[in-house]
């Protein structure tokens, strides 16, 4: 039996105890059923119960409540799982009885649900013979009425099946024997539409739900009669009729020639509906793209040529029309641009008359839509690439300018579109039309365009390369030779500035690098000694250089190999002489690159050794092992003269600022040859690997020993590198790493983990006691403290678990180094994956705690990837291990076995599971009480996994009696997120169509498999074991989010009405501005009126009021009050305003509460108003506010109204404090900090006052106590 349909079996079995009544009958039905076939002694298979229960169904009643509604929901189950060659031989007798329970007025919605799911499985399995009988077409009859229902669950379904119907017509038939029932079904409730509204509205949701191809006959009549709809002047019927007519057109080609297909075209064109009317103008803007991409495949020039026409007709929609009309009508105009426009056509007038109407779309009238205008002119200028240019240059100007006026808020769009610019007419075009005038010369109105450098740079693609050095090199050499210039001069703005230009015009020799046609042209013996002069000279350049050289090689070795044929300006053969010519520059630029790579700081050339690798692919192989042995000279000098660097050396500042030393530099360039070197040279490169991967005196070169080693065993298996790995693997690689275990450096721990993960995976049979032998590295490096470390660490854990599983025999005697002399069992293993987790759980046995939590993380991540090829029993082994040490004291070894608990709680089955919950859940309440590490918060995610997978009642069942608060909570969570749930889904459906109820429930799933699909890329295992933790913390967020998120749109309706009730000063009456709700508002300078025939009037409008704009805070002047100065602080001014406020609001609410006996005393407000009131400290005891020597015994809202408030007497102001009782300088003191601050404002000459008596001559000291003071008194 099919699986899928076993596990719908086992669903309904399962509610044989199931609280509603027709969940249990349908289980009780299947189970009598399947003893039914038992005691016949029948294979369960789908056809027996098939068989079983159309015999049932024929012996009993059909009643709306009786026992065929489940007969029937379980024959629905089990017919899609049935041969269509029995479907077809019960034909008649399922239409007897299905036909029994289609009455509407008398069937339920769950029966009629269950009658359609059959009905549609039955017809799908007919074959065109079978159709022609009138009962077929009498069942399609009974759907398409279903499809018209007034129920939308019913309808929903039904619609769904003659879909899948109409779209699988049976062999050979190419249009559905049915096709001509359903176009008659749909003309006839269509020529009603005017009194039969709803069914109307239905039946045009089938036709928009229905892709296939309807009957050339009927096609014509279908179209006619859609069209009339919306002259009925019914919106959702208007609305409804495009809709249907966009799918219609799916099938339009086959069905119609092309003055057919252009006069129902022409006659939807004057259907056009009102601006105004966003629902039917965004369907029939759909219907208009998806007829011209249709029309343009049959008629490619009638097409083109009625197309400048229609664009002229769109427009006003982008211009006038709703923000979303506006979206859908450039998606319009911008596929229409890019299918419709024929390559014989790219410079006619049509083009022309296109381009000028999206000039006029530049005008301030399309102020509101210009960035929709950006994106069409963006599509313009890719479809016509180099007919671009003249034809555009008016239009580029414009936006040029456009972009360079400094109020302009559209930059990052222009400069998109003057990317497109140059990518379609290519650079020379382009700065022919808009040069950079770096040498503008002011009294000739030239404009300096030096803004245009860094954006030709990301834009320019197969552009000639001998504009580059015809023209871009001497601008920077004139731009260089200005820089020296100013900087002689000691005029060092202008010299950086004309420095950095020059850097720019060298940015740009990447992009012409990017597959040129002219290489062999361009790239002469004088350019290129030009290129390896600047290279030498001018390290500013360096980068530029280095990344133009690497494209271009990497570019022309793709194509010269590459058998695909795409659209590249060379061919295969021209690349592959392109090649040739290059490597006849090769030794010179290696010669140079070597040179630059040994002289530049370690931290920054990187981009120098990826320039080396490219050249490397570009020479031959006899060379490059001759440059090796120079380089392998030059390494072993240097390894006899190395030093370790001292500490100061290592620094990251002496990094940046200084090379590294000799040996570094040569055994880098070493490794890059790796790929090229024959047997002899790669003997030499791992001996000399071999070496510095055993010492430990440097442990950078230590590193790079085990990257040398790594880079030749991950060459091509038939490579001359791995078959000499290979050779050396069990005599000088194997023994090597074994002995040097104890020797490697944290630094190098990352490549000796990934050179044994590479060896791992090409072991030979003899090579397995490699694998034991090394594991315990593997194990601890899951622990190390480099991320990168521990991600490799486990991917070699996998890669070797993954070589156990192929098989082999291990010789453990081998890992000592001694020859094996006992040929017992005990030393000879065989390899297999339980094999591989008995050696890694001998870990679990180590002395220290890290070991044994290392082990566990390890045992976790193996078992996650290979948990489906172990038996049962062996993880069950694994699982009652490993959770012994859940309850560990020690708190990394438990942490580790939490992470464990809560893997096996996602990949064992659930009665695995359900067995042995109460281990689980005993081990893991352990730990519910203790705070540290969140071990806490760990149970609570663990437990929650495990109620998701088994069940909160489950799982509480197995709850000691003193944790079931925590059960309790997690219910609590639970019911919260949802009743979140479904007041979000209710909320979305209250303002949907009762017909979208079905299509609502369906984007739901949809978007919530989005969010899945995109919550698990990356690492499943990761996913797994914090995955848990992420949407917890969700969910506790949800209440507090989804209340904010109330309040917020609350203020932001409200604010909406009432700026919608404001009368905005200066509000535009354009038509734009009336269309978008917005309005705009004119900057005038002092100089005069605004001149609105000025090209650059536009940068003088805002769309936002000036008016609400938050004035900027003068500085205020300090003050002057007994011979001192007083800065106003603008924080402390605004603490003061809002207690005054607050103040003012509480004397008016209890004003209010006078004079409305009703009202209730805020006696939260006294008690923060109040002196006699109180406050929590931060150890929640409660403390009185402090009274101060003066105060009043009553507050003043306790007097009576009659009552004045009586004069007092001012206290003496104590030493640092005025009469007001504020502390002097306390302007300047931190709020959250102790110390001083600034404010922003003038340094503060003194935090005292200064007294006046001090101010007396002879009068030095402010204090006339203090020491210094006596000192300087006595002086005199």
């Amino acid at each position: 039996m099919d699986s899928g349909l076993e596990e719908q079996l086992n669903k309904l079995r399962l509610q044989i105890n199931s609280k509603a009544a027709h969940q249990q009958q349908h289980a009780a039905t299947l189970l009598a059923v399947e003893e039914t076939i038992k005691e016949q002694h029948i294979a369960a298979e789908p056809a027996s119960y098939f068989a079983a229960l159309l015999t049932l169904l024929e012996q009993t009643e059909v009643g709306p409540k009786g026992l065929s509604g489940t007969i029937i929901f379980l024959l629905s189950i089990i017919l899609p799982h049935v041969s269509a060659t029995t479907l077809r031989g019960k034909f008649l007798a399922m239409m007897a009885v299905l036909s029994q329970s289609l009455d509407l007025e008398t069937a339920d919605v769950a029966l009629l649900r269950s009658v359609i799911s059959c009905l549609e499985t039955v017809l799908a399995a007919q074959d065109a013979g079978s159709w022609g009988q009138p009962i077929a077409q009498g069942a399609l009859k009974s759907l398409l009425a279903l499809a018209t229902d007034s129920k939308p669950k019913i309808r929903k379904r039904a619609q769904d099946a003659v879909a899948k119907l109409m779209a699988a017509p049976p062999a050979p038939a190419v249009v559905h024997p049915g096709a001509s029932t359903t176009a008659q079904f749909v003309l006839e409730a269509l020529s009603n539409a005017k009194n039969e509204t709803q069914a109307a509205m239905h039946t045009l949701q089938l036709v928009k739900n229905t892709n296939m191809l309807w009957p050339e006959n009927a096609f014509s009549g279908l179209c006619e009669a859609l069209m009339q709809l919306p002259k009925l002047n019914i919106p959702f019927i208007t609305a409804l009729s495009f809709q249907a007519l966009e799918t219609v057109f799916s099938s339009a080609s086959e069905s119609l020639d092309e003055d057919q297909f252009r006069d129902l075209l022409i006659a939807i064109i004057d259907l056009k509906p009102n601006t105004n009317d966003p629902l039917a103008s965004e369907a029939w803007l759909k219907i208009i793209q998806k007829g011209y991409l249709a029309y343009a495949k049959i008629s490619p020039e009638s097409c083109f040529q009625s197309l400048p026409d229609l664009i002229d007709l769109i427009f006003p929609d982008i211009e006038l029309g709703k923000p979303s009309t506006r979206e859908v009508a450039t998606q319009c105009v911008w596929a229409m641009i890019r299918e419709c426009i024929p390559d014989s056509n790219l410079e006619s007038p049509g083009v022309l008359r296109i381009v000028r109407t999206l000039t006029l779309g530049l005008s301030y009238r399309y102020r509101e839509s210009w960035t929709l205008i950006f994106l069409l002119i963006a599509a313009i200028f890719q479809r016509l690439g180099r007919h671009s240019h003249p034809l555009m240059d008016a239009l580029m100007t414009e936006i040029a300018n456009m972009r360079m006026e400094p109020e302009f808020e559209l930059k990052n769009e222009a400069d998109a579109v003057l990317g497109a610019a140059v990518r379609a007419m290519g650079p020379e075009a382009f700065l022919s039309v808009l040069p950079l005038n770096l040498n503008a010369d002011q009294n000739k109105n030239e404009v300096g365009r030096a803004w245009l450098l860094p954006l030709i740079k990301g834009h320019v693609r197969n552009a000639p390369l001998q504009y580059f050095v015809n023209q871009m090199l001497p601008l920077a050499d004139g731009l260089s030779t200005r820089a020296q210039l100013f900087k002689s001069q000691s005029r060092e703005i202008e010299a950086k500035v004309f420095g950095a230009l020059n850097l720019q015009v060298w940015a740009l020799f990447g992009g012409f690098c990017n597959v040129p046609s002219d290489i062999i042209e361009s790239f002469t013996p004088e350019f290129a000694q030009r290129l390896l002069a600047e290279l030498a000279e001018y390290p500013a350049a360096r980068p530029s250089i280095c990344k133009g050289l690497q494209t271009l090689l990497t570019a022309v070795h793709t194509i010269a190999h590459s058998d695909e044929r795409q659209d590249w300006p060379l061919t295969k053969q021209q690349a592959v002489a392109a090649e040739q010519h290059l490597a006849q520059f090769a030794p010179r630029y290696l010669s140079e690159l070597f040179n630059v790579f040994a002289q530049s700081p370690g931290s920054g050339r990187g981009y120098v050794m990826d320039t080396i690798t490219a050249f490397l692919t570009a020479i031959s192989a006899s060379e490059i092992n001759a440059t090796f042995v120079k380089v392998s000279a030059l390494l072993e000098n240097a390894i006899k003269e190395h030093k370790p660097p001292a500490a100061a050396e290592l620094t990251e500042l002496y990094l940046e600022a200084n090379p590294p030393p000799v040996a570094y530099t040569m055994m880098d360039l070493a490794t890059s040859m790796a790929a090229y070197l024959d047997a002899e040279r790669v003997q030499m490169l791992l001996h000399a690997a071999v070496l510095l991967a055993r010492q430990s005196e440097d442990t950078s070169l230590q590193k790079k020993g085990y990257k040398a080693i790594c880079r030749l065993a991950e060459q091509p298996a038939s490579s001359t590198a791995r078959l000499l790995i290979e050779s050396v693997m069990l005599d000088q690689l194997i023994p090597m790493l074994i002995e040097s275990a104890e020797t490697v450096s944290a630094s190098s721990r990352r490549d000796r983990l990934t050179l044994i993960s590479s060896l791992s995976r090409n072991l030979n049979d003899n090579q397995l006691h490699f694998v034991p032998a090394m594991l315990s590295e593997a194990i601890l490096g899951t622990k190390d403290v480099n991320e990168r470390a521990r991600s490799v660490a486990f991917e070699t854990l996998l890669t070797m678990g993954r070589r156990m599983a192929q098989g082999g025999v291990i010789d453990m005697a081998a890992i000592s180094g001694g020859d094996p002399v006992d040929e017992s069992m005990e030393m000879q293993r065989q390899a297999n994956i339980e094999e591989f987790f008995k050696m890694a759980a001998a870990g679990l046995g180590a002395e220290t705690s890290h070991m044994i939590s290392a082990t566990i993380a390890a045992i976790s991540r193996i078992l996650f990837e290979f948990h489906e090829q172990l038996s049962a029993e062996f993880t069950l082994e694994i699982m009652q291990t490993v959770l012994m040490f859940v309850t560990h004291n020690n708190r990394e070894i438990s942490k580790s076995s939490l992470g464990f608990v809560k893997v096996i709680s996602v990949i064992l089955p659930k009665e695995v599971l359900m067995a042995h919950l109460k281990d689980i859940v005993t081990s893991i309440l352990r730990w519910s009480h203790e705070y540290k590490n969140q071990m806490r918060i760990k149970c609570r995610h663990i437990l929650d996994r495990l109620a998701r997978r088994v069940g909160l009642d489950a799982v509480a069942k197995v709850t000691p009696e003193e944790h079931m608060k925590l059960i309790a909570n997690m219910r609590k969570r639970q019911q919260r997120s949802k009743r979140n749930k479904d007041g979000n889904a209710n909320g979305a459906a209250a303002g949907n169509h009762d017909d979208d109820d079905d299509d609502h429930v369906g984007a739901t799933s949809m978007a919530t498999a989005a969010a899945a699909g995109k919550k698990s890329f990356g690492n499943a295992y990761e996913d797994v074991l914090y995955g848990s933790e992420s949407e917890l913390e969700d969910s506790d967020d949800e209440n507090a989010a989804g209340a904010k998120g109330v309040k917020s749109k609350a203020k932001g309706a409200k604010g909406k009405l009432e700026r919608k009730g404001a009368n905005a000063r200066g509000q535009s009456n354009s038509a734009a501005g009336e269309s978008s709700g917005k309005g705009a508002w004119i900057k005038e300078d002092a100089d005069g009126p605004l001149d609105f025939l000025d090209r650059s009037a536009f940068t003088h409008f805002a769309t936002a009021d000036p008016a609400t704009v938050k004035a900027r805070r003068p500085a205020s002047a300090p003050k002057m009050r007994d011979g001192k100065l007083l800065f106003e602080d603008p924080e402390e001014e605004e603490r003061k305003a809002k207690a005054a406020a607050a103040a003012a609001a509480a004397a008016s609410a209890s004003a209010g509460a006078d004079g409305d006996a009703a009202a209730g005393e805020d006696f939260y407000l006294q008690s923060i108003l109040s002196k006699d009131g109180y406050y929590r400290a931060p150890n929640q005891k409660i403390k009185f506010h402090k009274r101060k020597p003066g105060d009043e015994d009553d507050d003043v809202e306790m007097a009576s109204d009659g009552e004045a408030a009586m004069p007092q007497k001012a206290p003496v102001a104590k030493r640092g404090k005025s009469n007001d009782g504020v502390a002097y300088g306390r302007e300047y003191r931190a709020k959250k900090a102790q110390g001083d601050v600034k404010r922003g404002n003038l340094d503060p000459f003194a935090y005292v006052p200064l007294n006046p008596k001090n101010m007396k001559k002879g009068a030095l000291n402010i204090k006339g106590n203090s020491k210094k003071g006596k000192r300087m008194h006595k002086a005199k």
